[in-house]
Order: structure tokens, then C-alpha cells, then sequence
């Protein structure tokens, strides 16, 4: 009998499986300096708090500026970073194995061992924004989704990473249609900093400069979703991170995220997190192991 016909000679002579999914924590971050020393493979950092004023080391580099939701940063492999920040906040962070790119690199016609992800600071980019959320919506879950959900996510994730981010690949633009890069910022900015408020179409056009017919137009082209569901999810990820302050009721943070009473907001949070709020602090009393690493 020939190796290749016995079974067990098949699978002991097969290459290793290519991880195809992306380590990835929620890192609840104090104001002050958070450095981190270079690591073997690319992170892609999403904030997903309330805003903070942040200055970056990177690269040789230092920038400054304003961090909101879906505001993302990505640093290289083997690259040290340094952040300040004056507020505290909540990040997602995201760890991009080297085998994985270069797995999907192939699968791109791309040459596997000429791979430079690019060095990027508050960058908005909707498309690994919603991968973000996804992943996220995974780990407050225990992982419900499966293994292959969270492989497809680690996929897509490294394609964008490849076509839109490598330091070869063209610049990235605003979406076509959609707002400028500024405006958006000061738009979600706006979001960011009254949530609790009953926040109208007309106020937030005007921020933007635009008329409201052209602000649910332009907003859903810039981030792929409708302004006030936008504003529904902002308000619902705001209430899990207050429900960790157990000095609030949960009527407290129904009225300080902008519902109109606690039913408001266990009705919403079911939609779209899939939990109420009792359950959901529940689940943060005694974390996922996912979600305890704190560590980039």
C-alpha cells in the first residue's frame, strides 16, 4: 500500500491549517500613556467609546487628535506605539497574524513575501468599521457565531487590509457621494457628545452644512447606514458601557443615553446587541475570557 493511499499518512504528511481568524479583546483604556513594545504581526485598533483627545507615537511620528466611534488606527507589525489620552475610553483591538495575511495574499494574486501594511492614524473606513462591529457583537456573545463566522470576518478583514491598507496600495478616498473626511468627524463628534440629547436630523445637518435631505443621503454613503440607526446603535453601545457602573440603575442609563424610559432601551439593546439590559449586566459581572485581556 502506497503512503498516499493510507489515511493516517494523508493527514500526518498534510500541512498545518492557516489560522484564519484574528485575536481580538475589548481594552477599557484610563487617560494617561499606554505604550505597547513591537509585535510579530499587524493591530488594527478600533475606538468604540466616548470621544477622547489622543496624541500618537508612531513610526517616528507624532499626531494628534480627536477619537470617536469607528475612528480606526493601524499599526505595522513590529512597530512600538505610544498613545496619551486625557479621557478614559474603549477600544477594540484587533491582531492580524502574519500567516494569514500572507494566506490571503496568495488568494489575491499578491506576492506573499513583499507584504508592508500601511501606518494609519484615525482613519475611517467602513468597511473594516463593520467588520469591527461584527467581531465585537462575537465577543459579547462568548463567540456564538462559530468558528466559521469568525474565520470569514478574519478573511475579509486581511483582504482590506492588503487592497486598501498595504503601503503599495492606492490612497484611501472619501466614499463617493459621501462626506468629507472632516465632516463626518465633526458630524459623529456631535453624535458623540449628545447622546443623552434628543438629537434632531435638522440639528445635525446643520453641523454638517448640508440640508437634512442630503444629510441621510451623504451620511449613509460615508458609513453604510441610516443616520438614526446610526444614533440607535451609538446609544445602545453606550448603555452596555455604562451598565458596568453599578451605581446606576438601569433606568438611569436609559435617560443618559437618550431613551425615553428603561423599556425604550431593553427594547432597542435586544435588538440589536440580542440581550437585555439586566442580562447584558449580567454578562459583565462575569466577563467572557475573551474579553477579560486588557493586553494589545
Amino acid at each position: 500500500m502506497s503512503a498516499t493511499s493510507n489515511p493516517l499518512a494523508a493527514a500526518t504528511s498534510a500541512p498545518p491549517r492557516v489560522q484564519r481568524t484574528v485575536n481580538a479583546n475589548i481594552n477599557n483604556f484610563c487617560a494617561g500613556l499606554t505604550r505597547i513594545d513591537p509585535r510579530p504581526y499587524a493591530i488594527v485598533c478600533m475606538h468604540i467609546g466616548p470621544s477622547v483627545e489622543v496624541t500618537c507615537e508612531r513610526g517616528g511620528k507624532l499626531r494628534h487628535g480627536r477619537e470617536v466611534a469607528g475612528d480606526l488606527d493601524i499599526v505595522p507589525a513590529h512597530t512600538p506605539a505610544a498613545w496619551e489620552t486625557k479621557q478614559s475610553g474603549t477600544t477594540l483591538v484587533m491582531r492580524v497574524p502574519d500567516e494569514l495575511l500572507r494566506s490571503v495574499a496568495v488568494e489575491l494574486d499578491m506576492d506573499p513575501s513583499n507584504i508592508e501594511i500601511a501606518d494609519r492614524f484615525q482613519l475611517r473606513d467602513p468597511f473594516i468599521e463593520h467588520i469591527g462591529w461584527a467581531i465585537k457583537a462575537d465577543l459579547d456573545s462568548g463567540g456564538a457565531g462559530g468558528r466559521l463566522f469568525r474565520e470569514s470576518l478574519g478573511t475579509a478583514l486581511a483582504a482590506r487590509l492588503l487592497q486598501r491598507h498595504n503601503r503599495r496600495s492606492l490612497p484611501m478616498r472619501d466614499p463617493k457621494g459621501g462626506l468629507s473626511a472632516w465632516k463626518l468627524k465633526l458630524v459623529i463628534s456631535h453624535i458623540e457628545d449628545n447622546l443623552e440629547s434628543e438629537l434632531s436630523l435638522a440639528e445635525i445637518a446643520k453641523v454638517a452644512g448640508v440640508s437634512v435631505s442630503h444629510l441621510k443621503t451623504l451620511f449613509r454613503r460615508s458609513t453604510g447606514t441610516p443616520v438614526h440607526q446610526y444614533i440607535l446603535r451609538r446609544r445602545v453601545e453606550r448603555a452596555k458601557l455604562l451598565l458596568q457602573d453599578e451605581s446606576l440603575s438601569i433606568a438611569q442609563i436609559a435617560f443618559a443615553t437618550g431613551f425615553a424610559h428603561q423599556s425604550h432601551l431593553a427594547r432597542h439593546m435586544r435588538k440589536i446587541l440580542g440581550v437585555t439590559p439586566a442580562a447584558a449586566r449580567r454578562d459583565l459581572a462575569h466577563p467572557h475570557v475573551a474579553e477579560q485581556a486588557a493586553n494589545i
